[in-house]
């Protein structure tokens, strides 16, 4: 079974357990490939993972292909993506400025979409690379995600805004960051042992932190163990065990946002494992 999910902290720390036989996989093997979100999310339309992390804005284009597991989620409060400029500079001049964001079908660019809309020269690059475009001057401001969440200010950049914190303001929800989606072709008993699986997963690894230490500093793109802690504890939360009504309301409240905004169509109503 091919499983794709990103070489981000919590990505490896939640699934290392299941990757590496930790925990029952029920006669389940995987396959891994590990990639940059943004190259997951355009993998998805081509459905070539059985199970796969995406972005919540790549779930929601691709969900007539893979439903949602409700566990394995990045979904909480306080940690959504950040803008930052290495200059001062107002929103009405952002809006003819080159903005960097780390991928087209990223809940970052549909965040930054639904709150700002009138930030119109988006510049897709890889996420590692938008804090040293901001500080060089080739983007006028950058979305931060994954590990530059926490390195920006050291390196002298500013913040415009944290755009989790304008969606939380805005709807009173947790962030819908990325999720574990599993293919439609799969038929339904083994979506199921996938639910269970990954579920089980996670929780081995809030268990047993250590377990997974090395899985995890073999990808990190922040080697500083504090950093990976960090990163590591601010997106694996409760959510991430199960979604649970709450998680699933955010996300139907993200999509309905999504959609008025422009960026996605009519969903189905089976959005879930």
């Amino acid at each position: 079974m091919y499983f794709s999910f990103s070489p981000c902290p919590n990505d490896t720390f939640m699934f290392d357990a299941m990757v590496h036989r930790k925990i029952d996989t029920e006669g389940l093997s995987f396959t891994v490939r590990l990639a940059d979100v943004e190259a997951l999310n355009h993998a998805a339309f081509k459905e070539t993972a059985d199970i796969t992390k995406l972005s919540y804005h790549a779930a929601a284009l691709v969900a007539n292909k893979y439903k949602i597991l409700p566990a394995g989620s990045a979904l909480g409060y306080g940690n959504g993506p950040l803008l930052v400029s290495r200059e001062p500079i107002t929103l009405h001049q952002l809006a003819d400025a080159p903005v960097a964001i780390p991928g087209k079908y990223t809940t970052a660019a549909l965040l930054l979409k639904i709150i700002f809309p009138q930030v119109r020269r988006l510049q897709e690059m890889l996420f590692s690379d938008i804090e040293a475009a901001v500080l060089s001057g080739k983007a006028a401001a950058g979305v931060l995600i994954h590990e530059g969440r926490f390195t920006w200010a050291a390196k002298g950049l500013r913040l415009i805004a944290d755009l989790g914190q304008c969606w939380e303001q805005r709807t009173a929800q947790p962030v819908p960051l990325g999720c574990i989606a599993v293919s439609r072709k799969l038929d339904g008993d083994t979506r199921q042992k996938l639910a269970r699986v990954v579920r089980r997963s996670v929780e081995f690894a809030l268990a047993h932190p250590h377990e997974s230490a090395a899985f995890v500093a073999r990808h990190a793109q922040e080697m500083d163990p504090h950093i990976t802690a960090r990163h590591i504890q601010l997106y694996v939360t409760d959510f991430s065990v199960d979604l649970g009504g709450s998680g699933r309301t955010a996300i139907h409240r993200f999509f309905a946002e999504a959609r008025k905004a422009g960026a996605i169509g009519k969903l189905p109503e089976d959005l879930f494992v």
